[in-house]
């Protein structure tokens, strides 16, 4: 059974599936259409009964848009809920169980499975694909893991992408094509994203190569040991103690 595990990076669902404007192009949206109506007055008296139908319905669709939002994080929320649920007798009302993992197994699977069929390109549709292919990177199916895997790489989803690649390196690397692995972390490396951040990757393909070619991990671990940021200077202490003595 393959573990896929990393550096200890907290990432939170709620932020990375959160659409963030990153500058005031929403602003100077706004600034330009009432600048462009100050200067139509006229025109806008006229048809100002269009133009009110259109305000109408543009804000009937980012109010769907919305609840469609709110509604698929619902489903993900309920999905990562059965994943962490209890295997056994029931504790209490407010805590989901399963009579035994088989139980949990199966109701995981439909409910990951349903969401990204249902949500497919949608930030929640590849976080599911993306949990079906860790959970059958779990359970031993690594071609079921790989093919997953791929799905989400090749998906157009920056971050989640990112986090496949990731993945699937670890894959590669279990089957011995490690050339392969090294390839797409090196791709991370030159193109990092808010997932997978540069330092990461290095630390990842550092401790893809450990063991075939220890010198070139310390060399690509050590700048990283004395980094600001506490994690990473951590994770990379750590990886340069897990190298093979000289």
């Amino acid at each position: 059974m393959l573990s896929l595990s990393f550096p200890s990076y907290e990432v939170s669902l709620d932020r990375l599936t959160r659409k963030e404007l990153k500058s005031d192009r929403f602003a100077l949206e706004v600034q330009h259409s009432v600048q462009y109506v100050t200067g139509h007055r006229q025109k806008f008296a006229l048809y100002g009964g269009i133009a009110i139908a259109v305000v109408v319905v543009i804000v009937g669709v980012f109010a769907y848009l919305n609840y469609a939002r709110s509604k698929r994080q619902q489903e993900l929320h309920a999905a990562l809920q059965i994943q962490n649920a209890n295997v056994g007798p029931s504790q209490n009302d407010y805590t989901l169980s399963f009579p035994t993992q088989a139980d949990r197994q199966k109701a995981l699977i439909k409910a990951f499975t349903e969401l990204a069929a249902k949500h497919p390109g949608s930030d929640e549709g590849v976080i599911a694909q993306y949990m079906l292919a860790t959970n059958a990177a779990d359970q031993g199916n690594l071609a079921g893991a790989e093919k997953g895997l791929k799905i989400v790489a090749d998906s157009g989803n920056a971050a989640y992408g990112s986090l496949a690649k990731l993945s699937l390196a670890s894959i590669y690397a279990g089957q011995g094509k490690q050339a392969e692995g090294e390839k797409l972390i090196q791709s991370l490396i030159d193109h990092p994203t808010v997932v997978v951040s540069k330092e990461l990757a290095t630390i990842s393909l550092a401790e893809l190569v450990a063991h075939s070619d220890p010198a070139r991990a310390r060399k690509l671990l050590e700048p990283l040991r004395g980094s600001p940021r506490p994690n990473v200077s951590k994770a990379a202490l750590t990886a340069l103690s897990d190298l093979p003595q000289r």
